[in-house]
């Protein structure tokens, strides 16, 4: 009953992996350039929906009457510090230190748009960590080089694995994409798997 084409406006793996797992069709369209900033006196919970729909407004112009394109952002916050991705693998190493032992949030903040209609909502995940040692965090950057993710981390990887001992929320929001939300979301346009024919 898909009434819209999905356009998923990342190249991230996990965001492509993520969104396929729902069973729909969609296809991937980048736009470089795209400006990511954020006012300084934003409240933290709001900035990644904000950045969400910077990047919408750059794809809204281009959409076809049939389009939907989804935007999103990740953002880690620890302390009220916000986390992107690490610069190199000593700002990785800092970050991974901070988040050592402590609770910190994932937010993404996700947009869906077509040329009519728009919706925006922030999902957040509360995630802990043990205390990490220093050979486990160079261990894992030295084999991960996690300086594509914000925070320094993937939970899917080998430091989730030996370290996240809590998690409250979408572990998938975590990944990147709180599919849940989003496949709630794409059915009030119209878009699902689920329907035609039922077999009796």
């Amino acid at each position: 009953m898909e009434r819209h084409r999905i356009i998923l406006a990342s190249n991230s793996p996990r965001r492509k992996e993520l969104l396929a797992g729902i069973g729909i069709d969609f296809e991937v369209r980048v736009l470089q350039g795209i400006d990511e900033s954020y006012p300084a006196d934003l409240p933290i919970q709001d900035t990644a929906e904000y950045i969400s729909r910077k990047k919408a407004a750059a794809y809204r112009e281009q959409l076809a009457d049939d389009e939907l394109v989804i935007t999103a952002d990740t953002i880690v916050v620890l302390d009220d510090e916000v986390m992107g991705k690490p610069a190199d693998e000593q700002e990785a190493s800092s970050m991974l230190h901070k988040l050592s032992g402590r609770t910190h949030q994932v937010i993404t903040g996700v947009t869906l748009t077509t040329k009519e209609r728009q919706q925006s909502f922030s999902v957040l995940t509360d995630v802990t960590f043990k205390q990490l040692s220093d050979e486990e965090i160079d261990y894992y950057i030295t084999h991960y080089h996690p300086m594509d993710k914000a925070g320094a981390y993937g939970i899917q990887e080998w430091i989730g694995y030996i370290g996240v001992t809590g998690l409250s929320g979408s572990y998938f929001n975590v990944m990147g994409l709180p599919v849940q939300r989003i496949y709630e979301a794409l059915k009030t346009y119209g878009v699902s798997p689920v329907g035609g024919t039922q077999r009796r």
